[in-house]
């Protein structure tokens, strides 16, 4: 045996007779265990401690290819490393001696109230992480009291998810060359009480082989729940649609089409995938109500940006309309950070698809808990107990 082996021994040794030891019990309400390198099972969405974890559950539970679906990014997916590590070259400056004692998380978006700045972003055909798929999800936003944007491409229409949220909803819009059938999801999202579209149009095109990987568009797993192209038409929001007679995306599209869509309803308007100044006085000149930063959590191209870099320059383009943001956000420490640098709220995608994959309904609401717990335990070490205060402070984020 070498030293270092010797050594890595003691240590050990040391730590099982620490964690067995009586003067270690009842410390904090700390159980100990025999053995410290073993910690007990995770059986429940209360016994999860981070949105990693719920990760590492979910991945075992889902079928291969729904996960490869869920978890690629484009090209080598580079992009989910830098989503993460843009958060890392940004740090806090605690603030001491700040009354915490009536910390609220509380915000207002477009004349409703929510409990907590994290919303759920849109994803697609959430019935292949839960059977209860959106419907799942609206009621942990409920329990929460956290807005929901619904997908395009759910596998429920957005009156069911409505209803289960009890509350309007935003409706996310992959525009299509079917300018009837897109005006029709367009008045059902209104008639359920939606109060926002957002207009995604960071995907022209991409390259995800995670997906081609898994031959979504042949295999008979994936053929039940996440559609290729001519199959969208099984989605709820695409009832009445003729299977490939239609193509979706913004290949072709200009802003015009933001002007159209302005023309069409009376939602708030948010154009979603917006990364730059220059696009965003696009948006402000085009009449848009709102922007959401995100690059699709690394899905839509292989920038080598975080969307948390690329935030400062839009808050500072945007003039008086909110911006929002998304991909790669997992911890409280990340969402104050987006505050800080001028967010409104902040997106989930993957997180919440986790705690769906894992517990359903309750790992979402359980994802919620976590961060909303987080995000309170760093608004008092930075001395801000409002979301207003966190605006308001230019000191708390340094590079």
């Amino acid at each position: 045996m070498t030293a270092d082996d010797r050594r890595f021994s003691a240590r050990r040794a040391l730590l099982r007779y620490l964690a067995a030891s009586p003067a270690m019990a009842g410390l904090g309400g700390w159980t100990p265990c025999i053995n410290a390198q073993e910690p007990p099972p995770i059986e429940s969405a209360e016994h999860v401690l981070n949105v990693f974890e719920m990760h590492d559950i979910a991945r075992k539970k889902l079928n291969a290819g729904h996960y490869a679906y869920m978890a690629q990014s484009a090209d080598d997916s580079a992009m989910l490393r830098i989503n993460r590590a843009g958060f890392r070259e940004l740090k806090l400056r605690p603030r001491r001696l700040v009354d915490g004692s009536a910390l609220n998380t509380g915000c207002e978006i477009f004349g409703q109230h929510y409990d907590l700045p994290v919303f759920l972003s849109p994803c697609g055909a959430l019935e292949a992480f839960d059977p209860a798929g959106e419907v799942a999800a609206a009621r942990a936003a409920k329990s929460a009291n956290a807005l929901q944007i619904l997908s395009t491409v759910a596998n429920r229409g957005i009156e069911e998810v409505t209803q289960a949220r009890e509350a309007p909803l935003w409706f996310q819009l992959y525009p299509s060359d079917d300018w009837t059938l897109t005006r029709r999801m367009i008045k059902r999202a209104e008639d359920a009480g939606s109060v926002a579209l957002a207009l995604t149009v960071d995907i022209p095109a991409r390259n995800l082989e995670g997906a081609a990987r898994f031959r979504r568009d042949s295999n008979p797993v994936c053929l039940t729940c996440h559609a290729p192209q001519e199959s969208f038409s099984k989605m709820a929001m695409f009832a009445g649609a003729q299977p490939g007679k239609f193509r979706l995306g913004v290949s072709g599209l200009t802003w015009d089409y933001v002007d159209r869509l302005k023309d069409t309803t009376s939602m708030k308007l948010l154009v979603k995938g917006i990364v730059t100044g220059e696009d965003t006085e696009r948006c402000l000149l085009h009449g848009a109500d709102g922007v959401i930063v995100s690059n699709h959590g690394g899905r839509a191209e292989d920038s080598g940006r975080s969307t948390i870099e690329c935030l400062p320059e839009v808050v500072a383009a945007a003039g008086d309309i909110p911006v929002f943001i998304d991909s790669g956000f997992r911890r409280g420490t990340d969402i104050i950070k987006a505050l800080a640098l001028g967010a409104t709220a902040v997106g989930i995608g993957k997180p919440y698809l986790w705690g769906l994959g894992a517990f359903g309904q309750r790992g979402v609401e359980r994802v919620l808990a976590i961060l909303e717990r987080e995000l309170r335990i760093v608004m008092e070490q930075m001395g801000t107990p409002t979301l207003a205060a966190i605006a308001s402070s230019a000191s708390i984020v340094t590079r």
